[in-house]
């Protein structure tokens, strides 16, 4: 499912987070399908980037995060964030 991101695009998300392209797809396996809209599973995710890159995120940010998700409210074009 990941295919449709090149070498790239993982090379960006690595240098900025220190976090390798397996761990990432690892990261993006755990949140597939309905998952999705499951607020505890984005909520454990959001945690587990937090702890990887060392980066706190304020409750506050974290429940905006979770909304944007369960609204699908997220961006289609993941490099224009990066």
């Amino acid at each position: 499912r990941f295919f449709m991101f090149g070498d790239s695009f993982f090379k960006k998300v690595e240098n900025k987070t220190k976090i390798d392209k397996d761990t990432i797809i690892s990261l993006a396996n755990k949140l597939q399908g309905e998952n999705m809209k499951d607020e505890k599973k984005i909520s454990e995710l959001v945690d587990e980037i937090s702890y990887l890159t060392g980066k706190e995120v304020s409750e506050e940010k974290k429940k905006k995060i979770i909304e944007a998700n369960v609204k699908d409210n997220i961006p289609k074009d993941l490099n224009s964030m990066l």
